[in-house]
């Protein structure tokens, strides 16, 4: 049911409304990540929520100027989170009290996509397009995933943080996102080495899409919480249905910006 709001909304609205739109979505998804850090009272969620709207209305107006910069701190910040947790291998305990440091790790992981889809946006002419196609990309990636695994997968990918996901699922989304990568660069009519980095692209951003989910995955683990909220009823909360996308967004359009296609 979500889908095609957010359909229409990438395809309709200016990039002015769309970002303040994907803003608000945002700042809710900053008073569950309160939670996930442990400051789960009333007081410490609007606080947050408030800190990642200040720095939301800080950022437009430099959206252009500082997106490869602060887009390329946004990867650099998920390959190390990537190496972390394909290096864990105990149990994960507990939490107990608050964890402060991941309140500046959490405006990162919201601040990214929200810089990077905003930047995507206004690209012309086919920015929205591209906005849509990177929406697309992570869902076939995750639906693929988890049709493969759940009928092959026996492998866990990191069974201490989600058991649920397998090495299958996770090789029969970077296929199905390779795939999709060469029919972007295909209908963009790129020539043979950008269409070649344009599969590598499409590939690395389903990779780092996994990393984005197990990270919150492990953050939910650690409180004991089988979602991150309760706003959407059946679905969980927002950061349950963004998780993808706050890792794959900024790497996706790093990319983009680095290829120089023809946009």
């Amino acid at each position: 049911m979500l889908a095609p709001l957010a359909i229409l909304a990438v395809l309709t609205l200016p990039t002015a409304y769309f970002a303040a739109a994907f803003g608000l979505i945002l700042i809710a998804a900053a008073s569950e990540w309160s939670v996930l850090a442990g400051f789960s009272s009333l007081v410490g969620r609007l606080a947050f929520a408030l800190l990642l709207a200040g720095c939301l209305a800080l950022l437009w107006p430099v959206v252009r100027e500082w997106s490869i910069a602060l887009l390329t701190l946004a990867t650099s910040c998920w390959a190390v989170i990537a190496v972390l947790l394909v290096r864990l291998r105990r149990r994960i305990e507990p939490a107990r009290g608050a964890d402060p440091w991941l309140l500046p790790l959490g405006l990162l992981v919201l601040l990214g996509p929200w810089l990077a889809v905003v930047r995507l946006h206004a690209l012309i002419p086919h920015g929205r397009l591209l906005v849509l196609f990177l929406l697309v990309l992570i869902w076939v990636a995750d639906s693929l995933a988890y049709l493969a695994g759940h009928r092959w997968g026996r492998a866990r990918l990191a069974p201490t943080v989600s058991p649920g996901k397998t090495w299958v699922g996770t090789y029969a989304g970077l296929a199905g996102a390779a795939l999709l990568g060469f029919v972007l660069g295909w209908g963009m009519g790129l020539q043979w080495g950008q269409l070649a980095a344009a599969v590598v692209l499409c590939g690395v951003t389903a990779a780092v899409s996994v990393v984005g989910d197990l990270l919150e995955s492990l953050l939910k683990r650690r409180r004991g919480l089988k979602d991150s909220g309760r706003l959407l009823p059946g679905h969980g909360g927002i950061l349950d249905r963004i998780d993808s996308l706050t890792a794959a967004a900024p790497v996706f359009v790093l990319g983009i910006l680095w290829m120089e296609a023809p946009l």
